[in-house]
C-alpha cells in the first residue's frame, strides 16, 4: 500500500481503500498497516463475517482508532456504544454466532475469571482492559466466579447483590464458596445467595448476612398505610 501511494501518479488526489481477508488471522493487522501507510478507507464487516475466514472486523478497527487515537492521529464518527447491540443483531439475523473470545464483542471480551486478574481489574480496570466496556455499550466488566477466583472478587460480587456479611461470618461463607466452586464451572448469583445464607452447608439458617428485601419493604409500607 505504501509503495502504491508513493509511486502511483496522482495519488495525492486519490482516496485509497483497503479490503482485507482474515485467512491467517491478520485482517485487522493488515488494515492497520494500510492505515499507517496512508489508506483512509477500510472495508469492514460486523463481527468480521465474510468469504472464507471472513473480513476485517469493523468493531476492531473502530476501537483501534479510538484507543490509539493519540498515536495514529485519526478518528471516525461511529457511535461505539452501539457496537455490542449491532453485533448481537447481526449474529441473530445471519445465524452466525460470535466466538466467545472474539475481540471487542465476544462474550469473554470483558470477562475475568482468574483470581489475579479479578483483583487487578477491581483495583484499576486499566490493569487488564485496554478499553472500557461502556465504550462498546456494555454495563460493566464481568467478574466470573470460579474455583480460581479470589476473596476480592467474591466479596465484590456479594456487594453488587446488596449482601453484607455479618462480622465473623465471612470466612465460613468463603469456605462454602470454595466447596461450591469445586463442583461447578461458574458460581452464579443464586449460588452466592445460598452460600451467604448458609444453605450450602445444610444448616438451613440465614444468619450470616443482611440482605435487603424489597418485598419486606413493600409489605411494611402497606402495613403502615393501612394501620398507621
Amino acid at each position: 500500500v505504501r509503495r502504491v501511494i508513493t509511486e502511483a501518479r496522482g495519488s495525492e488526489n486519490a482516496l485509497f481503500s483497503v479490503h482485507c481477508h482474515n485467512d491467517l488471522g491478520l485482517a485487522t493487522a493488515n488494515a492497520l498497516a494500510a492505515i499507517t501507510a496512508g489508506a483512509r478507507r477500510v472495508e469492514c464487516t460486523i463481527n468480521g463475517i465474510g468469504e472464507r475466514a471472513g473480513n476485517t472486523s469493523l468493531e476492531e478497527i473502530v476501537m483501534l482508532l479510538r484507543v490509539r487515537q493519540a498515536r495514529l492521529g485519526l478518528e471516525c464518527a461511529i457511535d461505539t456504544t452501539q457496537i455490542t447491540t449491532t453485533s448481537r443483531l447481526v449474529a441473530e439475523l445471519t445465524g452466525t454466532p460470535v466466538q466467545p473470545n472474539k475481540a471487542v464483542v465476544g462474550a469473554n471480551a470483558f470477562a475475568h475469571a482468574s483470581g489475579i486478574h479479578q483483583d487487578g481489574v477491581l483495583k484499576d480496570r486499566l490493569n487488564y482492559e485496554i478499553m472500557k466496556p461502556e465504550d462498546v455499550g456494555l454495563d460493566d466488566s464481568r467478574i466470573v466466579l470460579t474455583a480460581r477466583s479470589g476473596r476480592h472478587a467474591f466479596h465484590h460480587r456479594l456487594g453488587r447483590l446488596g449482601i453484607k456479611l455479618a462480622d465473623g461470618k465471612a470466612e465460613a461463607a468463603w469456605q462454602r464458596f470454595l466447596q461450591v466452586a469445586d463442583t461447578k464451572r461458574e458460581v452464579d448469583d443464586d449460588d452466592l445467595r445460598k452460600i451467604a445464607s448458609g444453605e450450602s452447608n445444610g444448616n438451613g439458617h440465614a444468619t450470616a448476612i443482611d440482605v435487603p428485601n424489597e418485598h419486606n419493604h413493600v409489605a411494611d409500607t402497606l402495613r403502615h398505610m393501612i394501620f398507621g
